[in-house]
């Protein structure tokens, strides 16, 4: 399956070949810590859990904290 990916983070796009069905497991090939970016998805922020199709287009948003 091919994902393509666009990182906020880096501003860049790339398509990634992966075996995995789900965010979770995406993002574990990319060695992301899921806890760190959201994942989004025609404008729709996915859980972890949440199913990919091929050729699916995702966003990788940095989520940031502070005070």
């Amino acid at each position: 399956m091919n994902i393509i990916i666009v990182d906020e983070r880096t501003n860049k796009t790339k398509t990634v070949a992966f075996n995995g069905k789900t965010v979770k497991d995406v993002l574990q090939t990319l060695k992301i810590n899921q806890e760190t970016v959201l994942v989004v998805r025609n404008n729709e922020v996915l859980t972890s859990n949440e199913n990919l199709n091929d050729k699916d287009k995702i966003e990788l948003l940095s989520v940031i904290s502070g005070g």
